[in-house]
């Protein structure tokens, strides 16, 4: 058992490694006190060996623990940056579920980043529209997230399990349209807020807003509980319910599940289905936790960071969590590390291409690390054109 978990982690866990090897040294020699010294080997060492490790300290305290917020305030206040890295890895690992779940069926998912606009337009109207007890206003705000969401990546299952059009093409083309539909509806009078001529919403009234868990000071809230139970609730339904075992059947081999009685069409439909409402409930999440207002910028890069996550999670929730945490974790404490010394924070973006380039390249990180007999990530056997 502990070998077979350690078969799927190890490979993620060096890519990512690798990742970040290869981004110390872009950090390193785009600095010009490194270049200085290349004609001294051991200053030069030295001195590329502390920029890097500085650059990736400075990462650490914006994202994790910063020892300068505790001074005067108790050991615990410098857990602040952990605080801001949970916030953003509850959307993620919704949106990461979203891909994950299409994975699993044999589909690939690029248009939770359009599922999770629809998702917070859902949850912003009803949330600054209405007046509703606190339970009432947040449950049917985060179902209204819900529900568009679920309806526009059912409109990619459709349109796949219907006509064949591959669904990488129309949840790319979805993507343009919903980035083009937020900014339509927030220019009318049912959302632009008044008195304001750039595309911004009403803020959502505090009947609506997700709670905090740790009092005014933090923004961290229940959405983190949220995520967590949606991954849950998709581990149950692949690994113990009759349709997760519907859906990994038509990923495995669609005409091998249609001989068996199983209808493709069905599975299809209702896996971007859940895959969209997981994504819109990112949307709903973040809209009512943290941003309280929507803008044409609400989404964020979450969506297509969650493939990054996805990838790199193998597939699995547990791995979508954690992937979603480091990943989080870089996109925090990325904007330390450029106000502390220096570093573009364009570097994390760097890193994030380098992990997908080496999962899809399991070769490559076997051979670098001397690795045998690693399963490669199951992810990546998502074909897209099952049907």
């Amino acid at each position: 058992m502990i070998k077979k978990i350690l078969s799927k982690t190890l490979l993620p866990l060096f890519a990512f490694l690798l990742a970040l090897f290869v981004g110390g040294l872009v950090i390193g020699l785009t600095e010009n006190k490194v270049l200085a010294k290349i004609s001294s080997p051991i200053e030069f060492l030295k001195i590329l060996g502390s920029t890097v490790g500085n650059a990736y300290l400075a990462l650490f305290q914006g994202a994790i623990y910063d020892p300068n917020l505790a001074e005067g305030k108790g050991f615990f206040a410098g857990f602040y940056p952990l605080s801001e890295t949970m916030v953003a890895t509850a959307p993620l690992i919704l949106c990461g579920l979203s891909v994950a779940l299409a994975f699993k069926s044999g589909l690939f998912n690029i248009g939770a980043q359009g599922q999770f606009i629809f998702g917070a337009i859902g949850a912003s109207y009803i949330g600054f529209h209405y007046e509703l007890p606190i339970l009432a206003h947040i449950f049917l705000a985060i179902l209204a997230g819900i529900v568009l969401s679920a309806i526009w990546g059912g409109i990619v299952g459709l349109l796949k399990a219907k006509t064949g059009a591959h669904e990488v093409i129309v949840t790319i083309m979805l993507n343009y349209i919903a980035a083009k539909f937020i900014l339509f509806i927030l220019s009318t009078k049912y959302f632009l807020r008044p008195g304001r001529l750039d595309p911004i919403a009403p803020s959502v009234k505090e009947s609506a807003m997700l709670p905090g868990l740790f009092g005014a000071d933090y923004r961290v809230n229940i959405g983190i509980f949220i995520a967590l139970g949606a991954a849950v609730f998709i581990w149950w339904l692949l690994n113990r319910s009759v349709l997760g075992f519907r859906f990994r059947a038509v990923g495995a081999n669609a005409s091998a599940a249609r001989t068996a009685g199983i209808s493709v069409s069905a599975a299809m439909i209702a896996t971007m289905a859940i895959s969209g409402a997981l994504a819109g409930l990112g949307g709903a999440v973040h809209t009512l936790g943290n941003q309280y207002e929507l803008t044409d910028t609400v989404a964020a890069s979450f969506g297509f960071d969650a493939i990054t996550v996805a990838l790199l999670g193998r597939g699995t929730p547990l791995g979508v969590v954690l992937a979603s945490f480091l990943f989080a974790g870089l996109r925090v404490g990325g904007q330390t590390m450029q106000a502390n010394v220096g570093v573009p924070v364009e570097i994390v973006l760097v890193i994030q291409a380098l992990v997908v380039l080496f999962i899809a390249a399991p070769d490559l990180v076997k051979r670098i690390f001397r690795l045998r007999n690693l399963q490669e990530a199951s992810a990546m056997a998502s074909k897209g054109w099952n049907g």
